[in-house]
């Protein structure tokens, strides 16, 4: 069994961001600085309780007799009481009699051609340590980009206002950024898995350092963009974060829409419909909140009964990259003609360049990932240069075709025909042996917590995907 450090890692971010912001409002407070100190302690305590009510939720402690952990809930202790509570449970694997042990079945990776199948006994204890693991994993997510990108954005455009960086801010903001990139890390790790549950994945130590970089440079250039931008146009930066907010958070509903799909009523027995459109609009919050910083590797699907697009297309990818690559191009461009002479000690075009040269060097690692570290690349119906190349061949080709690029009074000759290929439909989407395979992590069951108070939830949301003991077809219980 496995080390739970990821719950180590996600609650000693939260943990460190959470004192150094409370530290910091203690400073703005003594400088009379009111707004800026509100501001802080917004960004802080509203994740912090969105996290306290999602670990309450996963673990449904309102149906059981656990006075005492809700009590810390309520004192926004919750996280840590969930780490000790699973290295307990970690620490007493071995010395407790398992009543009873289930046995999964999952593919390896393709060998020769060949795929084997492998079985694999899950205890109990093993069980409930999962359950841990997917609720810490689905609030480093929400701590990562509804706390940790706010407060990170605040307080770097606090620092060109002042222009100086405190000891207390700048602590801040490593903290902050580094749980941005942890959140950013944990839904790539999420998508592969939920893509290829049938499989055993492992994720090798260079696919990390790849998504790390990758994400690093992502956001951290773009919120120096957002930064720069907002210094210079106050005015105009809520009108540009509210058209980016709102173009991904309205993008899932029409897509819901214009599929004609029945409303979703998988997510919880015992939400009702208003509770499941409050836990829906939360979801695409959520989405909205990632795509606005970065490009989120688990796609929503409302119309599909997991509510999450398996289907990761190079196209999708390839276009969300070009337009956040021109806007970004084209805030600065605008911070550059309106820039006041507080930046005079600043080479403009060359901090321009530097922002530009990041975040294709983020791209760059991006692409060295799903080219050589992908763990799954072996499944890939097509690799990700040749996506992109076909991609950007799609586009060339719409602009030499275009009315503008015709010579006049001659004809424009037709382009050759593409040579045919025998991918399917969806080119550039990852290939798994059945699409509709229902959205379960990587290493559980979920036969085995029947007569259990708790339930293994699926990775990216309560009980998304429909009821949990459905999801896995090969999994057989049996006396220990």
């Amino acid at each position: 069994m496995r080390l739970p450090s990821s719950i180590f890692v996600s609650v000693s971010l939260f943990t460190a961001e959470t004192t150094a912001a409370l530290y910091l409002s203690s400073t703005y407070r003594s400088a009379g600085d009111q707004i800026w100190q509100g501001l802080t302690l917004l960004f802080t305590l509203v994740p912090s309780v969105l996290v306290q009510l999602t670990l309450t939720f996963i673990h449904r402690d309102l149906s059981r007799d656990r006075p005492l952990v809700l009590l810390l809930h309520i004192l926004q202790l919750g996280p840590i009481v969930r780490c000790l509570e699973a290295f307990c449970i970690y620490g007493s694997v071995g010395r407790v009699e398992e009543p009873y042990v289930s046995i999964t079945r999952k593919k390896q990776m393709p060998r020769g051609g060949q795929s084997e199948e492998v079985e694999r006994q899950v205890g109990q204890a093993e069980g409930k340590l999962f359950t841990h693991r997917a609720a810490f994993a689905r609030t480093s997510v929400i701590q990562a980009f509804l706390g940790s990108a706010p407060q990170l954005t605040l307080q770097l455009y606090i620092c060109v206002l002042q222009q100086g960086v405190s000891i207390g801010r700048g602590t801040l903001m490593v903290i902050s950024l580094l749980s941005i990139v942890y959140g950013a890390l944990r839904c790539n790790i999420l998508a592969i898995k939920i893509k290829y549950d049938d499989y055993e994945v492992d994720v090798r130590p260079m696919a990390y350092v790849c998504i790390f970089l990758w994400r690093s440079f992502e956001i951290a250039t773009r919120v120096v963009v957002l930064v720069l931008f907002s210094s210079v146009l106050q005015l105009w930066v809520l009108p540009v974060v509210l058209l980016n907010f709102l173009v991904f958070f309205l993008y899932p509903w029409v897509l819901f829409w214009q599929s004609h799909s029945p409303f979703p009523e998988n997510i919880e027995k015992t939400l009702t419909r208003v509770g499941t459109t409050i836990v829906l609009c939360l979801l695409t919050f959520l989405y909205a909140g990632i795509n606005m910083f970065c490009w989120s590797a688990v796609q929503l699907k409302l119309n599909d009964p997991d509510l999450i697009n398996k289907s990761q297309n190079w196209y999708r990818m390839a276009v969300y990259y070009m337009l956040r690559f021109v806007e970004n191009a084209s805030l600065l461009l605008l911070w550059y003609v309106y820039k006041t002479d507080f930046y005079k000690f600043i080479c403009a075009p060359l901090l321009v360049l530097q922002l530009l040269v990041a975040y294709a060097i983020g791209i760059f690692f991006m692409l060295v990932f799903y080219q050589f570290c992908h763990p799954c690349r072996k499944l890939f119906s097509s690799n990700m240069t040749q996506g992109l190349w076909d991609c950007s061949s799609l586009l060339c080709l719409l602009c030499s075709t275009s009315p503008e690029n015709r010579p006049i009074g001659k004809a424009v000759l037709e382009p050759p025909s593409p040579t045919p290929h025998t991918e399917p439909a969806n080119e550039g989407a990852y290939d798994t042996p059945d699409d509709t395979t229902y959205d379960i992590p990587n290493d559980t069951t979920y036969d085995m917590l029947n007569d259990t108070a708790y339930d293994i939830p699926n990775e990216m949301g309560p009980n998304i995907g429909g009821e949990m003991n459905g999801g896995i077809s090969h999994t057989v219980s049996c006396n220990a």
